[in-house]
């Protein structure tokens, strides 16, 4: 049989079936070696196979190149070596060695490669939709005609950041391919004991865009339908979302085969593999000889060889990497003992107005975005009008276009994963929360992916984005769940830099630094701050993140506080000093990174600390601000350091109780009056 005759019977050209096989006989090759070397002892991490779903992403690799993105999920090991991410690389990073990928810090399910267009790997299900997202976005504003294929599994229909990112998805046209690859196992579970869909593909339809059911095992059927879907999608298409329907062989985790199928079921499902059935297929249609055949898979078997060999002989990855790629710069860290000095913000010349501090962060927002096209803001209502609920973006939309002032769902994990994904490759977005007590909603999306993200990847990739949160307490009439300072959540989050402005010059020197900074920062903003009015210059200005300032100087007791608790402590000190008590005021001002310097240094002066803050007292920050001061000055200290905070008790609607149970200006006279006595 000619190579014509059979390119005319196959429907697809010989070359290509060729070298779609060559990538499934190298994901076999590198299944086998996994599942030996765990089963010798050789190896020992989780492993969860990707047995049965070869054809998928081998089918793609014909499709695609290394300028188009991918994200995928921990079972993706297919997906990695189809896309082209080394495997020497691959098995290093699986073993945790230095040589890894990602220098061993992420392992097998946190892979990223942008050398390959592999961006991101995500252990959370579902999560990686909302990041694709984002990499869509960015390709789209850059103008750019590479395409994102977002993997996942079966399993991950059910999770509400797969439909927020398809949702957002279809209003925006962005250019992603969200690729079930539906192997008929979520985890431990069938789709009929999970699920009363007929069908997963049928839910685009839901959304504006296409979807379409696919025979994920059929090689050529697949190749023609993803060629067809991959050119409408990089044309301006819009989304598809693609329902690869195969069937996982092997265990959800570990060695062997599935135990989740009958043996009947079992025997039809390997006869339907995809990998022996496209041998035999080449066989039969005259493509290849066997020797041709034979001799792929012995190079493939030796390349595997050879990256299992280099992966055991690498060292590995040593506790002395514990602090690097946490940050871009690793004195960032709190660290016990290590209290770097930095420098303070210098002067800023030119003119200023007074303004209050909505006005600030929008000013602070519409410099930076005239200063560098690739910054731009997303949220719920932030165009015109309304110029966003707390007018924090009025104007900015009439100016700069619906492209990069973007109004989004009410749909926090799609907000974040945007901006997290856009970040991912360069850009500096700035998203908008409404509330501090909503990002519950999206804590997966900032705490296992933006926060994180640098260190998995080795410092490979990293997240310089901006999250900007209105923070509710203190004026009454909203109640438990739009009122909560929850600081801490974000503070006990390693990856992330945290800022609290107590004016509006700190909003915009601070909000300035945040969305050019490397890392990915967080700018709370206190409802009870919002109308303060004060100087700011007009020009551009930024305050360096970590350095705190005295706002008032004294020698008898320091306030160490932050946020509209500056203002509270400055109101108790004016009382205080009426009753000849003096009072040092030092607003923290930055919470990641801290200025322990300063505030040591203010200690060491009055010897007595009270630290203040709207969050909750049991275990909110004020507690590691106080254990450090007692800790490094107890031997100079005239009494314990104290710590006000608010009742342990959700932020009552009711005036009474919430002014009771958060912290005001009488109430840290009070707690100043009875350190003093001791």
């Amino acid at each position: 049989m000619s190579v014509a005759t059979s390119t005319t019977n196959l429907g697809i050209e010989p070359a290509v079936l060729t070298e779609i096989y060559r990538q499934m006989s190298r994901m076999r090759a590198v299944d086998r070696a996994i599942q030996r070397g765990l089963s010798s002892g050789q190896f020992q991490f989780s492993y969860w196979p990707m047995t049965g779903q070869e054809a998928i992403p081998a089918v793609l690799s014909t499709l695609t190149d290394s300028k188009d993105y991918m994200v995928t999920i921990y079972r993706g090991i297919h997906d990695q070596i189809a896309k082209g991410v080394p495997l020497k690389g691959l098995f290093a990073e699986a073993l945790g060695r230095t040589t890894g990928i990602n220098k061993g810090k992420g392992g097998s399910p946190h892979i990223s490669d942008p050398g390959s267009g592999s961006m991101l790997t995500t252990a959370i299900v579902g999560a990686g939709a909302p990041i694709a997202n984002g990499l869509a976005l960015a390709a789209q504003m850059r103008k750019e005609k590479r395409i994102t294929v977002v993997n996942f599994g079966d399993g991950a229909t059910s999770i509400g950041a797969v439909h927020e990112a398809m949702n957002l998805a279809g209003i925006w046209k962005l250019p992603v391919i969200f690729l079930c690859q539906n192997n008929q196992i979520g985890e431990y579970t069938p789709p009929a004991e999970y699920t009363a869909s007929k069908d997963f593909a049928s839910r685009a339809a839901g959304y504006g865009f296409e979807g379409c059911r696919l025979d994920g095992n059929d090689p050529i059927g697949f190749h023609r339908e993803m060629k067809r879907i991959v050119a409408a999608v990089r044309g301006g298409g819009g989304p598809v979302f693609v329902e690869a329907v195969t069937q996982r062989l092997g265990r959800h985790a570990g060695v062997g085969d599935t135990p989740h199928l009958s043996k009947e079921a079992l025997a039809a499902a390997k006869l339907d593999w995809p990998v022996p059935k496209t041998r035999a297929l080449l066989l039969e249609a005259g493509v290849c000889a066997e020797a041709e055949l034979a001799a792929m898979e012995a190079a493939a078997t030796a390349e595997v060889e050879e990256a299992v060999a280099f992966a055991v002989a690498s060292p590995a990855t040593p506790a002395e990497e514990t602090f690097i790629d946490v940050y871009g710069d690793p004195t960032v860290l709190p660290r016990r003992g290590v209290y770097p000095v930095r420098e303070a913000e210098r002067p800023v010349d030119g003119p200023g107005r007074n303004i209050a501090t909505f006005e600030a962060v929008c000013e602070a927002q519409d410099q930076a975005m005239a200063a560098d096209p690739e910054v731009f803001i997303l949220g719920e209502d932030i165009g015109d009008p309304p110029g966003g609920v707390f007018k924090t973006s009025d104007g900015l939309e009439t100016k700069y276009g619906r492209e990069r002032v973007r109004p989004t769902p009410i749909a926090e994990q799609a907000i974040i994963g945007a901006a997290a994904g856009a970040s991912l490759v360069g850009m500096r977005p700035v998203a908008e929360l409404m509330f501090s007590d909503f990002t519950a909603v999206c804590l997966d999306q900032i705490v296992n992916h933006v926060a994180k993200q640098r260190f998995m990847s080795g410092g490979l990739t990293h997240m310089p984005l901006t999250i900007r949160i209105m923070v509710g307490g203190g004026i009454g009439g909203f109640g438990a769940q739009h009122s909560q300072s929850l600081e801490a959540w974000l503070l006990h989050t390693p990856g992330l830099k945290v800022v609290y402005p107590s004016t509006p010059f700190e909003a915009k020197g601070l909000l300035t630094s945040c969305i050019f900074d490397e890392d990915p920062c967080v700018h709370l903003e206190s409802m009870k701050v919002r109308l303060f009015k004060g100087e700011v210059p007009s020009a551009s200005y930024r305050i360096p993140l970590g350095v705190a300032k005295v706002k008032r100087p004294g020698t008898d007791l320091s306030i160490v506080t932050y946020g509209w608790h500056v203002a509270e402590s400055l109101a108790a000190a004016e009382v205080l000093d009426k009753e000849g008590v003096s009072v040092e005021v030092v607003d923290l001002r930055s919470l990641v990174p801290v200025d322990y310097h300063r505030v040591l240094d203010s200690v060491k002066k009055t010897r007595r600390a009270l630290v203040v803050h709207a969050a909750t007292e049991f275990c909110g920050f004020g507690g590691e601000v106080a254990s450090t001061i007692g800790e490094e000055l107890f031997s100079v200290l005239k009494g314990p350091v104290s710590r006000l905070g608010a009742d342990y008790a959700p932020i009552g609607y009711s005036g009474e109780i919430e002014g009771a149970q958060i912290p005001a200006s009488g109430q840290i006279v009070a707690r100043v009056r009875e350190m003093l006595k001791g």
